[in-house]
């Protein structure tokens, strides 16, 4: 039967995307792992692969188009032998086959609920006699080539996980021939992943509201929605708690200074961002203790310093990870902090460069702001929250009234992951890297 390629889920937060550009046309064969399309996210435009073989035989959305919602069919693939007159046959069926599956598959059913983002081809499979059955009789959704493949191999369908689209087993599943345990707990994991966000008032009561006002609407982009969503389970489900301290960076203005001389040969200028990145990723080491992130009902404690720093692009911001921070030099940290700053801003980021890490810094000290408090993002244990460095007076260790440059940090702290007295040790082996800059090169 004709086969229904779906929208895929490209990153863990998305749930609608926009179908960016096709990269086959109608009459392509594809194999495996060819590109079909560009899909963007809420994050990212990233290319999105075939995972079974067969023609386009149909193009079913445009170029272009926004809101396409993940596993709704974008396309019709056709095997050997099928033409373009069997997807009426397709377009036909569905209502039938779910009436059909919600009576006689209720355990497949309940598989289907968390959809996996490996794959994208699904297989309509009207012909449900033909189909396997578990050890609880349930059907076990799987493509025909899949199939062929492992009644080839000798294998048992019902212990291979599937990793296309709603849990079907595909030709990569049957050629790698995963264990089944998996399977099951992706739905658990799914589950625990969604965390109930409040409404607050309606868009029809707050347009009420403003009815005799003059007002332009605004339409929210999935990175907007992404947001908002994060930021509120964020406030409403974390322990905040808050650290602050002022840090003297006038050793470390005068330590950058030098080094970005004997670096100017080399076309590399180091922030002192660069060195707030270097120093938070040395205390995580440090304290390793809090070198760590929040896992629902654990708590995972990082071996390497896997700092996110929060950049700001029109209409939103990414945090994208530095791994190994803290074995990395100043200059590479540097190097490699301009690098996914410009692509974060081009949206060009792949997933696993902005997810991860442990810890996070926001620094707003470029924009005029003295301090502020950040939120968490989740699952991080922390993040620091960088002010400008601003001329104050200040009292030396003899008692005497100096001028010093002055930096004010905040550390949000979840509690959860980390305690007041191990927040403060953190905090303060942070201080003492920024004080003493020449130390993070020792």
């Amino acid at each position: 039967m004709p086969t229904e390629i779906l929208m895929p889920a490209l990153s863990p937060t998305m749930e609608e995307g926009t179908l960016a550009k096709w990269l086959v046309k109608e009459g392509d064969t594809v194999s495996s792992g060819d590109l079909l399309a560009e899909i963007e996210t809420d994050k990212a435009t990233m290319e999105f692969e075939a995972v079974d073989e067969g023609v386009i035989g149909k193009i079913l959305v445009a170029e272009g188009t926004e809101g396409v919602k993940v596993n709704a069919p974008i396309a019709v693939l056709l095997e050997e032998g099928e033409s373009a007159d069997d997807i009426g046959e397709v377009k036909a069926a569905p209502k039938a086959e779910a009436k059909a599956e919600a009576k006689e598959d209720a355990p497949a059913a309940k598989s289907d609920a968390a959809p996996k983002s490996g794959g994208a081809v699904e297989k309509s499979d009207t012909k449900a006699p033909a189909a396997p059955k578990d050890a609880d009789g349930g059907r076990i959704f799987a493509s025909p080539l899949a199939r062929r493949i492992a009644k080839d191999k000798g294998l048992d369908l019902a212990q291979i996980e599937g990793s296309g689209p709603k849990g079907r087993i595909v030709k990569a599943d049957v050629l790698e021939a995963k264990p089944a345990a998996a399977r099951a707990e992706a739905p658990k994991a799914a589950a625990a992943g969604a965390a109930p966000v409040a409404a607050g008032p309606s868009t029809d009561t707050v347009l009420k509201m403003y009815a005799d006002r003059e007002f332009t609407e605004v339409k929210l982009d999935g990175m907007r929605r992404t947001i908002a969503a994060r930021l509120t389970e964020a406030k409403q489900t974390i322990p905040h708690f808050y650290l602050r301290r002022d840090i003297r960076i006038d050793a470390l203005l005068k330590f950058r200074g030098e080094l970005n001389k004997q670096l100017e040969g080399r076309g590399v200028k180091l922030s002192v961002n660069d060195f707030i990145i270097k120093a938070c990723a040395l205390a995580l080491q440090a304290v390793p203790k809090a070198n760590a992130v929040w896992a629902g009902d654990r708590v995972l404690e990082l071996t390497p310093s896997d700092v996110a720093v929060a950049v700001a692009i029109e209409g939103g911001l990414f945090t994208p990870v530095l791994r190994d921070a803290d074995a990395k030099s100043l200059s590479k940290l540097s190097t490699e902090m301009k690098d996914l700053a410009a692509r974060a801003r081009d949206r060009k980021l792949a997933p696993h460069e902005y997810q991860g890490g442990s810890f996070a810094v926001s620094n707003l000290g470029m924009f005029g702001i003295d301090n502020f408090d950040a939120v968490i993002n989740p699952p991080h244990g922390a993040i620091l929250a960088v002010g400008a460095g601003v001329k104050k007076p200040v009292v030396g260790d003899d008692g005497a009234v100096t001028v010093a440059t002055v930096m004010s940090v905040t550390l949000s702290v979840d509690h959860r992951v980390i305690d007041g007295a191990l927040g403060a040790e953190l905090l303060q082996a942070i201080v003492e890297n920024l004080e003493n800059p020449m130390a993070m090169l020792a």
